[in-house]
Formats: structure tokens, sequence, C-alpha cells
């Protein structure tokens, strides 16, 4: 079972800790060598330390605060998205596409199934489910779509990809949908 960050968190604890740690050990050598040191050297090396400081200490101010976290009241929306992106699309091609931030490669592909449809490579079902899934995926790249694409997909889009849609467009960033979809594309792979 995922962690949901736990570990995470408990790993930047730590990693934060050993960062004052090693910011603190290094004003107290500084100030030990001080004698070994000529006054610019010195001078130079406690600013850049002092520096080192208030750049750590402004990174504190923003997980503190809120604009940095590894866990967040967004996890049960992202729960929410990996179950709807696993039902949503089926192949995993078109995930990796869509991970990838790939629009061109999902209308190179979208071309392919048109032909592979024509003659008859292509079941009318699987093409109808995967010509669905790449529009979906472009419509979230905020990629254009002409008219007959946006009637296809109102026509032929599934619970899940209205579920996805909708779950995707409440989380706003776009980011954050990729990252599901990456994992997704890891999960699909195993």
């Amino acid at each position: 079972m995922a962690s949901r960050g736990t570990t995470e968190t408990s790993k930047l604890k730590q990693n934060l800790e050993e960062q004052l740690d090693r910011l603190m050990q290094q004003l107290q050598d500084l100030d030990e060598c001080r004698e070994e040191l000529d006054a610019d050297e010195y001078e130079e090396t406690k600013k850049e330390t002092l520096e080192q400081l208030r750049e750590f200490n402004d990174s504190l101010k923003k997980i503190m605060s809120g604009d940095m976290t590894l866990v967040d009241e967004l996890s049960g929306m992202q729960l929410a998205i990996q179950a709807a992106i696993s039902q949503a699309f089926k192949t995993p091609e078109v995930i990796r596409m869509f991970a990838k931030k790939q629009p061109r490669q999902l209308r190179t592909r979208l071309a392919e199934m048109d032909r592979d449809l024509m003659i008859g490579k292509l079941e009318r079902n699987l093409y109808t489910q995967q010509k669905v899934e790449i529009l979906t995926a472009l419509r979230k790249l905020d990629e254009k779509l002409t008219a007959d694409d946006e009637t296809f997909l109102s026509t032929n889009a599934g619970t899940a990809l209205s579920q996805f849609e909708r779950v995707s467009t409440d989380l706003g960033s776009g980011d954050k949908v990729f990252a599901l979809a990456s994992f997704e594309v890891e999960k699909a792979k195993q």
C-alpha cells in the first residue's frame, strides 16, 4: 500500500535536519579556523554560509506556509484521479504519450488508427475506445479539437472519461494530472 507521502515526509524532515546541522557545523568550523584564514577569506566564507542559511530559512518558510509540500489535502483527489485514469485510459501507449505531453504523437497515432479502420485492420469498438482516449488526452493538453472530434467525443465518451475530465479539472494543475498519468504508465509497464 502506498505511504501517501509518510515516508517522503520523514525523509524530507531528515534531510532538512541534516542540512541545518551541516550549516551550523560549517559556521562553527569557520569560527574555530578563524586564526588560520586571512580576513577576506574568513568574511567571504562566513558571508556564503549565512547566505545559505537565509536560503534554507526561506525554503522552510515556504514549506511551513503550504507553498511547498509533499502531502496535502489533494491526496484524496489524487486517488480519485488515479482511479479515473486507470478506468478511463486502457491503452498504455495513450497514457504514455499523455504523460509525456506529446500531442503530435497522439495525432499521428489517431491518423494511423483512421487508416487501420478504413483498411479493416482495426475493429470499430477498439477504434472508438482509443480515439476517445486520444481526444480526451489532446483536450487535457489544451490542443484544439475539430468540431467533428468534439462531437465524436461527446457521443462516445463513457462515464470513466467524464469522471476523469471532471476530477482533473477540479484539481486545477495539469502538472499533477501529468504526474499521475506518468505513474499510471509505470504501473502499466509492470
